[in-house]
């Protein structure tokens, strides 16, 4: 499996990064930032107007490091990579099995099972640790019938079918969202999912974590050998990484939406870091975006028993251990594709 290793972030507007040896250096406004050792990355993320030298790019071609660059909100622009490697018989078969509708929805019943399993977990820890906050009625209801959906998922559905329970299992749990905030509730309100762009400081919160788990997921299917591009649930679109999103669907609840939570509660985060643009469009200052991916990497490092595996690893593995189950099946050395259920 894949060790843990260091992504680099970079959030200064107008940083730029250069080689020097095998060193990357970050330079702000002509001053020395940073100085790492390319050998001890995973990978360099770039948000907003954030400049690299050829150089570097052929050094971390050279090691294995992916560049990707990103908006200040988050959005995915450009990835640059090197050679792509991996056994090419895996990719063969990810892509047959993509192209098969009964293969595809094996798959992603699994991964739809694990996000209702472990959204609907989310709910139910919020009941048990504060059973008399307002509109733990909604939540109760909202828990049964996301429990109703998973027995609807007992036997072999189609693609479509399975979309549609996704779907209003999804409406269901942001329907009552907002009951799970405990604090801050004048700055941090959830009335409805908006991605592109958010409209509320909950909205931009969720979309910025689920890019950090995006990139996660994307380069540990790269490092078992699967091309990250090629989807089950989500289908072939240029730009989209549709197998990362697949997987990120069993995580985001545990992973993403925890760390939300967590983040609004604990005040770790307060609405003067958020700025409403003309058109109505949600952005995180510089100082919140780099405390958000502070909190992402501390939470990353906090250790779980793999539920499948029985192994005890940092949070951070478990887009790697993921990866890893889903190669496995792909190759015929397990029966089905274990999802991560959270316990």
């Amino acid at each position: 499996m894949k060790r843990l290793l260091n992504v680099l972030f970079v959030t200064s507007q107008g940083a730029y990064l250069h080689r020097e040896r095998e060193s990357v250096v970050v330079v702000v406004g002509g001053e020395t930032r940073l100085r790492v050792p390319v050998h001890t990355l995973e990978g360099i993320v770039c948000f907003g107007q954030v400049s690299v030298s050829p150089p570097l790019m052929g050094l971390c071609a050279e090691q294995g490091v992916a560049i990707s660059f990103l908006s200040r909100n988050g959005r995915f622009w450009a990835r640059v990579q090197g050679p792509v490697s991996g056994n090419v018989l895996l990719r063969r078969t990810q892509y047959r099995v993509a192209d098969d509708p009964e293969g595809s929805a094996r798959i992603g019943q699994a991964v739809i099972i694990a996000k209702l399993h472990n959204s609907r977990a989310v709910l139910l820890r919020l009941m048990r640790s504060h059973p008399s906050v307002p509109g733990i009625a909604e939540v109760s209801q909202a828990a049964s019938h996301i429990a109703g959906l998973l027995r609807a998922l007992d036997s072999p559905q189609s693609l479509g079918t399975i979309r549609g329970i996704e779907g209003e299992a999804a409406r269901r749990y942001f329907q009552v969202f907002d009951h799970l905030i405990l604090a801050q509730k004048g700055d941090f309100s959830l009335r409805e999912r908006s991605r592109r762009p958010p409209l509320d400081n909950v909205n931009a919160l969720l979309s910025f974590v689920y890019t950090l788990l995006a990139y996660d997921v994307s380069s540990a299917l790269e490092s078992v050998g699967l091309d990250p591009a090629v989807g089950f649930l989500h289908r072939d679109r240029p730009g989209r990484p549709g197998l990362a999103l697949d997987i990120m669907e069993e995580l985001r609840p545990y992973l993403a939406d925890r760390l939300v939570l967590s983040l609004i509660n604990l005040k770790q985060v307060t609405g003067k870091g958020f700025q409403r643009t003309e058109t109505g469009a949600v952005n995180m200052s510089d100082e919140t975006r780099k405390q958000v991916i502070k909190a992402y990497q501390e939470r990353k490092r906090e250790e779980i028993v793999h539920p499948f595996l029985k192994e005890k690893m940092e949070i951070g593995l478990l887009p790697y251990a993921q990866a890893l189950l889903l190669a496995r099946y792909l190759r015929g050395d397990i029966e089905g594709y274990p999802p991560f259920l959270w316990r």
